[in-house]
């Protein structure tokens, strides 16, 4: 009896499992199919549409990976790309079936860069002849920034918004280090290196408030640029809107700031008046996705072709991530890409802080490399300082937005040391030696004068390759890049002033010069890295995972993030780094 029913048991259980697998491999077959039907432009759209663009999902540099399968399956968007939102709004302005953009930007998550190529791209919809109306229950200050290229604007009547200015906070340890005996020894190069100034100083010095401040009038002058051209308001109107700030809805309105208070649906009730439709009629949006579906992503028939890089994340050593640029999967794409005929040119899309100064030696070498077969051009994005600055000095052409950060060319180490801590709990460490230098660093010990002397000379030696590959890079005289180093950072529209970078543009201008330099009129364009994904990662809430993170960070104030994150836990990593000068929040 009890073998009859094992067997009954195990039947079921394998009928089961060979159920759930053909139910998915059906799924896995009809995301190809939507895959394939979104390459070759199969979709159509109504007459009189709009595009919606709800900007309120957490915006990524590349595109998920599983954005098909993951829409065959029903799960919900977790994450938007920049290039899908860029590449909606430019199919949207060419097809005449799309009128106008709703658009929301209420709780934006994009930096500062993406947010402004996104207002460059809602501009360029604009000049077209085309509407924009926005909406939004909040408006943060970036958020309302992107907004305010619409040509009407509303707020919720019981909303909230911001307009008061930028600033950025700092948090310093010293005293935390000596009450509780936890150090961080520190070696650098660079007056404005302040990525260890946090551990050195219980106050801000007068070199980082120079350089702060300095970034934040100049990206404070574009934003207040851009805005007054929007909205017909004079760039001292704005500033003092910006010192009395927004109390309530109606200080927007009577500011001029807003067209307008009303509900959501009454929203949708004014972009049907634009539209001419009765009242009855249905709005027809459109979604980011579907409207990309339009367009023939890839030519089987094109054999040119332009890779784009995306390098985002901190620069470690190691394998490398979507996250995390190391040189494993980045040296072996760009080997691969010098060795492919099909491709014709390279964009090296970044987006980072910095990090490891060896990893940053190695990425130069390759993309050097890469040089001597095809032209190599780097687009910024929100970031591209020290390291990231490292490995894009060489490109043929340099792309930044106004409001990248940029530079950072200093060069320090840091060193944990918990000798106070141990020392006060009754914990002691002895080391027998076969040589005086033998042990090197150790977190239980204090740094001897002989391995900070060491340290110190490794960390010239980086910081003359890095000032070099920029002299050679952007050519530059020793002496000024020596100006413009010592780890101060500049905004995109500053390093174009001073010679960091050729241009301000985002991805699509970088796409576009790297064909016209290649001599190519029509190709496809390949994103790289190619990293390894599977169906379990997809299944197993990996995206879902980073959307409930990203809610619970946009749910806790600023000044509770800054705490719980601490220093960067990059700054902490006992070795040479090429890292900003600190994790810069500009709110």
């Amino acid at each position: 009896m009890n073998f009859t029913r094992s067997f009954f048991a195990s039947v079921l259980g394998s009928l089961t499992a060979f159920g759930l697998l053909f139910v998915i491999l059906l799924l896995i077959i009809s995301a190809t199919a939507s895959i394939f039907n979104a390459s070759s432009g199969s979709v159509t759209l109504s007459d009189n549409s709009i595009l919606n663009l709800d900007l309120n999902l957490p915006i990524v540099e590349r595109p998920p990976v599983f954005d098909e399968i993951q829409n065959i399956l029903g799960l919900e968007d977790q994450v938007i790309g920049l290039p899908n939102i860029l590449s909606a709004i430019d199919i949207a302005s060419e097809n005449p079936k799309i009128k106008g953009i709703s658009l929301r930007s209420d709780f934006i998550s994009s930096g500062w860069a993406q947010t402004n190529s996104i207002r460059r791209a809602l501009k360029d919809f604009k000049s077209k002849g085309k509407f924009i109306y926005a909406y939004g229950d909040v408006f943060t200050q970036k958020g309302y920034f992107l907004a305010s290229v619409a040509d009407s604007i509303f707020l919720n009547p019981a909303g909230t918004m911001e307009f008061k200015g930028l600033s950025s906070e700092i948090l310093y340890y010293k005293d935390f280090q000596d009450k509780y005996g936890f150090k961080m020894e520190v070696v650098r190069h660079g007056k404005y290196k302040s990525a260890v100034e946090p551990f050195l100083e219980n106050e801000m010095s007068n070199e980082n408030k120079y350089q702060i401040s300095s970034l934040l009038n100049d990206v404070w002058s574009t934003l207040r640029e851009e805005i007054s051209a929007s909205r017909g308001l004079l760039p001292e109107t704005l500033d003092e809107i910006a010192t009395n700030k927004i109390s309530i809805p109606q200080d927007a309105i009577s500011s001029r700031l807003i067209d307008g208070l009303a509900y959501e649906d009454a929203f949708i009730e004014k972009i049907k008046t634009r539209l001419e439709l009765d009242k009855d009629d249905k709005l027809k949006k459109v979604s980011v996705d579907r409207i990309n579906r339009t367009n023939k992503s890839y030519d089987a028939s094109i054999k040119d072709r332009i890779a784009i890089v995306f390098a985002k994340g901190t620069i470690l050593y190691g394998e490398g991530s979507e996250s995390i640029i190391a040189q494993g999967v980045f040296v072996e794409t760009i080997e691969e890409l010098a060795n492919d005929d099909w491709i014709k040119a390279v964009v090296l899309r970044i987006d980072s802080p910095g990090g490891s100064a060896l990893t940053s030696e190695l990425l130069w070498r390759a993309i050097e490399k890469l040089k001597e077969s095809k032209p190599v051009i780097v687009s910024m994005g929100n970031t591209a300082a020290s390291g990231g600055y490292y490995i894009a000095a060489s490109a043929d052409h340099i792309f930044a937005d106004p409001l990248t950060i940029t530079g950072s060319i200093g060069v320090f180490a840091t060193l944990p040391n918990a000798k106070g801590f141990l020392d006060d709990i009754g914990i002691q460490s002895e080391s027998v030696e076969t040589h005086p230098n033998a042990i090197g660093y150790s977190p239980y010990q204090n740094l001897s004068e002989s391995y900070e002397k060491q340290m110190k000379r490794g960390i010239e030696s980086v910081y003359d390759t890095f000032k070099q590959r920029v002299i050679d890079g952007r050519n530059l005289s020793s002496k000024k890049v020596e100006r413009l180093s010592q780890g101060r950072v500049w905004s995109g529209k500053q390093a174009l002033d001073i010679g960091l970078i050729d241009d301000l543009g985002g991805l699509k201008d970088a796409i576009e010069l790297a064909a016209k330099i290649s001599e190519i009129d029509n190709y496809n364009v390949i994103e790289y890295p190619k990293f390894e994904e599977n169906l379990e990662n997809m299944l197993s809430g990996i995206t879902p995972s980073i959307h409930k993170k990203n809610r619970l960070e946009n749910l806790l104030p600023e000044q509770i993030l800054l705490i719980l994150k601490g220093p960067q836990a990059n700054v902490t990593l006992p070795y040479i780094q090429t890292l900003l000068p600190f994790e810069l929040s500009i709110n």
